[in-house]
């Protein structure tokens, strides 16, 4: 199991750079539904309709976690030690997913290399 990354995940879907190495994850993985947002907004930016986004990530067998109230909290502790990286609450949140259930995350966010949180990250490119 890993913890994808809003990063990972549009590298996949829209092929670019590093998809192959999302594409070996895609079904033993996890996304927060901070991510998914995520997401989901990059296809509403673009003028696809949210809804059916929405649909065809829930149809894989990536699987969506609830951003819980344990989660909102483990996502705040982490700002103190990334706030100079500049991560952004999608990027703490999928951190935290992955610290909760002790697995790796998978992003295309090189600042993630210098990340200190007890998180092993992978880079797709």
């Amino acid at each position: 199991m890993i913890a994808l990354d809003a990063s990972a995940l549009l590298a996949f879907l829209f092929r670019e750079r590093g998809h192959e190495q999302v594409a070996g994850h895609i079904d033993d993985c996890c996304l927060s539904t901070v991510n998914l947002s995520e997401v989901i907004g990059r296809f509403a930016r673009d003028g696809h309709d949210a809804q059916v986004a929405l649909q065809k990530i829930t149809a894989t067998n990536i699987e969506i976690v609830s951003f819980s109230a344990s989660h909102a909290a483990l996502t705040a502790a982490l700002l103190p030690q990334t706030r100079a990286l500049g991560l952004s609450l999608a990027d703490r949140a999928c951190l935290a997913l992955a610290l909760s259930r002790d697995i790796p995350a998978l992003t295309a966010d090189k600042v993630w290399e210098q990340t200190d949180v007890g998180v092993e990250t992978i880079l797709i490119r």
